[in-house]
């Protein structure tokens, strides 16, 4: 492993070596908050080394913090927006950078369950050896981890770091105590994770369950796609093109991608309980330079319907659900 390296591993198996019961444990029981912890160093054994008298150390020090959305010099990944998304060098700036990715959710606590939860918007920071190598952005909500962006060096591009911080932030929703954990969802319909899914997920690299329902794939190896009109390999990067190009060119796969409320999604207060308890027409809202107003300012709020998907209410109301009353009170809509 390239964190702990064969030195650290040949010595922690001799001078910390697990016993048969914890061995047995870890072969049978999938522990996920152990196995993400496991190579960071707060969590590495450092036991004496007999021959030194000196503690035994990793290869490397790897180390996951989660920080404030604050600008700072070495966040600024000009790497990957000119590597990932060929941003050339006057496109990348840390006004664009502060904009994007620090103008989030203001950071506070909340008493649940009298254990205290952080809310708002953070940086979780990936350190190798000191030097920052990837950041994820998330949203703490009352009830649930929103992951909203993931960026890394070139350096690292290998690691899997997608993976590696979606296990990273569902840990963080398990431990802080958040009930779901929420990505980026292509619709809002929920699929079971059955042996069907997963056997698509043995042999393709992406798996859109939505796409895949739309052309009629196998779950098994995928050789021809008539409604491609070409003959492809599961996980080729021409199939996932071809969805990605359907999807940009069509409407929504499903109704239930119009609305959150109608997929039911967990976590959401309902349309009723957002009208009895937070009076949305009087969220401020900043109108560019012309200023702040509030929303029943706004030509056709009191005509709008939140439960229309086709107005702006809908999804003012929906952010509403998301973040709670007490959120709401503190945060200003922004149009621009």
């Amino acid at each position: 492993m390239f964190i702990l390296g064969q030195e650290y591993q040949s010595k922690a198996a001799r001078l910390c070596s697990r016993t048969r019961e914890e061995k047995k444990r870890r072969k049978n029981h999938f522990d996920l908050g152990a196995a993400v912890h496991e190579i960071e160093s707060s969590h590495v054994p450092r036991p004496t080394d007999p021959k030194t008298s000196q503690p035994i150390r990793p290869a490397h020090e790897f180390e996951v913090c989660l920080e404030p959305d604050s600008y700072t010099e070495e966040k600024l990944f000009e790497n990957y927006q000119r590597n990932v998304h060929k941003e050339r060098p006057y496109e990348i700036s840390s006004s664009g950078f502060k904009r994007f990715l620090c103008s989030g959710l203001g950071q506070k606590d909340q008493m649940v369950d009298g254990t205290s939860q952080r809310l708002g918007s953070y940086h979780q920071c990936y350190r190798l050896d000191g030097r920052l190598v990837a950041m994820g952005v998330v949203d703490l909500l009352p009830g649930c981890v929103s992951s909203v962006y993931l960026m890394y060096h070139q350096d690292v591009q290998d690691w899997y770091f997608g993976k590696l911080s979606a296990l990273r932030e569902i840990s963080l929703a398990v431990e802080g105590g958040y009930k779901y954990y929420y990505m980026d969802p292509e619709t809002y319909s929920w699929n079971l994770l059955d042996e069907d899914h997963l056997a698509r997920l043995s042999v393709r690299k992406y798996v859109s369950m939505s796409m895949e329902r739309r052309f009629h794939l196998p779950p098994n190896k995928v050789t021809n796609v008539k409604e491609l009109g070409r003959s492809i390999e599961a996980g080729d990067q021409k199939l996932i093109d071809q969805l990605d190009s359907y999807q940009k060119d069509h409407r929504p796969l499903t109704d239930t991608m119009s609305s959150a409320w109608k997929a039911n999604m967990p976590g959401l207060m309902s349309a009723d309980k957002v009208l009895s308890v937070i009076p949305l027409g009087k969220w401020e809202v900043e109108l560019g330079n012309k200023g702040f107003f509030h929303l029943e300012d706004l030509q056709g709020w009191t005509e709008w319907d939140i439960n229309d998907p086709m107005t702006p209410k809908s999804d003012i109301a929906e952010l509403a659900a998301a973040l709670g009353p007490e959120l709401v009170k503190q945060f200003v809509l922004s149009f621009r």
